[in-house]
């Protein structure tokens, strides 16, 4: 269980970047309250699934899994994703339309988690349920379930990670390093980053680990809409400004592939030795880099087990029951503590690569 502490960090964090939203996080406290949510309804019934847009491989294969997966199921399926630009008003709009339609379950990964209130309460009014998918929906009362890996957990492997691999290739510090965060409209960002900088702010307050520009704050080092251009700026910026004159980069936290493939690019283009680099998603071209010695680190998040252990809770909501959860108490919204199914994140590194997707048809053979 993480200690309160760390989770009162990723309450501050998410709170600043939320911003006008008012602010939340997916930590400890707050009310369990809300409206029971409805049980039973037609095995035909509609489910609406609200995607963000396809930022990553992950979504991409998410939103297919569900289009698929509902169908083997029986129910009608209505699957978007929110477009490249003004995505949280496609959302918005996405998901009052699922309410007209009749959704009984409506299920949301949010482009953004703080900005969707008005559309959730509306879908509780119509009697629908609401699970929020791999991103908390915070701010509101009108969330019924959460279901994702545990996030907190991912930050934590990855600042080990970080540790593990400055560590093998130089084996006592000091160990300079950049820190990267995900986009500040992801409540997941700050969570991930929290978890890591548990693992990483005591060595930094021993001084074994020195963040070379001394940018340690979440604001500081997010990345605007997880795009790998604007880490590749970020990362452009940081060698100039702070790596110019010789200095050694040992590592870099970042919180997911796209974005460490980028910061990779940067670094190769400065002409500058890699550092460990870390990442999240198991996305097929860093696998490969990992096995080729480049990125350093990546987790696994078997998509295909979290949108099958969503579309169990929407059967068990179909027949009138109770979905399964197995965490009743750490995940609150700003509102209420919202009942969660947490499934365990896999590190992977090129030591256990093969291990960790042999079961994975797309990713196995890219270890051999």
């Amino acid at each position: 269980m993480r200690n309160l502490f760390s989770k009162t960090l990723a309450i501050t964090a998410v709170a600043a970047l939320a911003l006008a939203a008012s602010a939340c996080s997916s930590e400890r406290g707050g009310d369990s309250g809300g409206k029971t949510p409805a049980k039973g309804f037609a095995a035909d019934g509609l489910i609406g699934v609200a995607l963000p847009s396809k930022t990553s491989e992950n979504w991409v294969l998410a939103g297919d899994l569900f289009t698929n997966g509902l169908k083997e199921a029986g129910f009608k399926s209505d699957v978007q994703y929110a477009g490249a630009s003004t995505t949280v008003a496609d959302q918005q709009g996405q998901i009052s339309a699922m309410v007209t339609k009749g959704a009984k379950v409506i299920v949301i990964g949010a482009t953004d988690a703080a900005q969707l209130s008005t559309q959730v309460k509306q879908a509780k009014e119509a009697g629908a349920v609401v699970i929020a998918y791999d991103r908390l929906l915070t701010n509101t009362p009108d969330i019924d379930y959460y279901v994702a890996f545990d996030n907190f957990k991912v930050g934590q492997l990855q600042g080990q990670a970080l540790l593990d691999g400055m560590k093998a290739k130089k084996p006592t510090g000091p160990w300079t390093v950049e820190l990267f965060s995900g986009s500040p409209d992801d409540n997941n960002s700050a969570v991930f980053f929290n978890g890591a900088m548990e693992v990483l702010k005591p060595l930094i307050a021993k001084g074994d680990v020195v963040v070379g520009s001394g940018q340690t704050d979440v604001k500081q080092t997010a990345i605007q809409g997880w795009k790998a251009e604007n880490a590749q700026q970020r990362m452009d910026s940081l060698l100039t400004s702070t790596y110019g004159s010789g200095k050694t980069l040992d590592g870099v936290l970042s919180p997911n592939d796209t974005l460490a493939r980028a910061i990779l690019t940067s670094v190769k283009g400065a002409g500058k030795a890699l550092p460990v680099v870390t990442g999240q998603d198991s996305e097929a071209e860093s696998v490969k880099s990992i096995m080729a010695g480049q990125q350093y680190s990546t987790i696994n998040k078997d998509t295909r087990k979290l949108v099958a252990e969503t579309i169990k809770m929407v059967k068990a909501l179909q027949a009138g029951g109770t979905p399964d959860i197995n965490d009743t108490k750490s995940y609150n919204n700003g509102v209420k503590i919202v009942p969660s199914y947490l499934l365990p994140p896999v590190i992977v590194t090129k030591a256990n690569a093969a291990e960790a997707y042999a079961n994975d048809p797309k990713l196995s053979p890219l270890t051999k």
